[in-house]
């Protein structure tokens, strides 16, 4: 009787060993199979990633291969003050035209800007006292560079007769032998400046007062340029100044006469000059 109670607790316990055994094994295989799954997923993952990867540096290969063409095809392009971008080779022109402008002058240069006006005004420079000036007008023509922009002073005797905003025909050799200065040179503008005296406008008159005056007369010497000399309209522009800005205060007839006046001031443009510089 012993053995046999002996026999079936031996039993039982082997069959509730094998019991817990087989429940652990399930468990296990279970976390075999999640773990392989994540695995896979994991390696899916990891796939997707690198092909991403891979697309991002031939993105970035093929950009870096554009910046070096773009560095090759402009030469070298260099960024320097005022936002202004010029190349190798137009900086060797730039020197090259700068051996020729006054060196004092250019030592004043403080930007790139005044270096490449003293160019322009260097080369407008060089033409404007022998073609300008005609015979008999050196009294009623005065030539100055201030600071890089060259100013042309016409007596109102040479253009236009008193009180009047009528361009007189004798000035029609200045105006073309001007406009021809203009046409040489693509890379300026020029302002017409009229000045006139300070004396009242009489009553009656077909203007109202200097100011109106002062203007008509620019855009008269802007319509005889542009109209019969073909000077391009957006090179030019139309300023009067009244009576506000006189070269002598002296209220004599001689210092109307000179206070009377038109000023043509040739103003460098960089932009059209490097564009110049570049074509060449």
């Amino acid at each position: 009787m012993k053995k046999l109670i002996t026999l079936t607790l031996l039993s039982g316990a082997f069959i509730f060993t094998s019991c817990v055994s087989k429940k652990k094994y399930v468990e296990l295989q279970n976390d075999y199979n999640e773990t392989r799954s994540e695995l896979a997923k994991t390696q899916v993952e990891k796939e997707e990633i690198e092909a991403k990867y891979a697309k991002i540096e031939d993105r970035v290969a093929d950009y870096n291969s554009k910046i070096q063409s773009l560095k090759d095809t402009n030469d070298s392009r260099l960024q320097l003050e005022d936002n202004i971008v010029v190349s190798n080779k137009d900086k060797e022109k730039m020197r090259a035209a700068l051996a020729n402008v006054d060196q004092e002058e250019l030592a004043q240069a403080k930007t790139l800007k005044d270096s490449m006006n003293l160019i322009v005004s260097y080369n407008l420079k060089k033409n404007l006292d022998s073609s300008l000036i005609g015979e008999g007008e050196e009294d009623d023509i005065q030539i100055d560079i201030d600071e890089t922009v060259v100013m042309i002073t016409v007596s109102d005797k040479l253009l236009f007769n008193s009180g009047s905003a009528r361009v007189n025909p004798k000035a029609d050799n200045l105006l073309e032998r001007l406009a021809g200065v203009i046409n040489s040179e693509p890379a300026m503008e020029v302002m017409i400046e009229g000045h006139t005296d300070s004396q009242t406008v009489k009553p009656g008159s077909y203007v109202k007062d200097n100011w109106e005056l002062s203007v008509k007369r620019s855009t008269a010497v802007i319509r005889k340029l542009q109209n019969d000399f073909g000077v391009a309209p957006e090179k030019l522009i139309a300023a009067g100044r009244s009576s506000f800005h006189p070269l002598t205060e002296e209220e004599t007839k001689e210092a109307y006469s000179k206070n009377r006046r038109t000023r043509i001031v040739i103003l460098p443009n960089l932009d059209k000059f490097l564009a110049l510089l570049s074509s060449n």
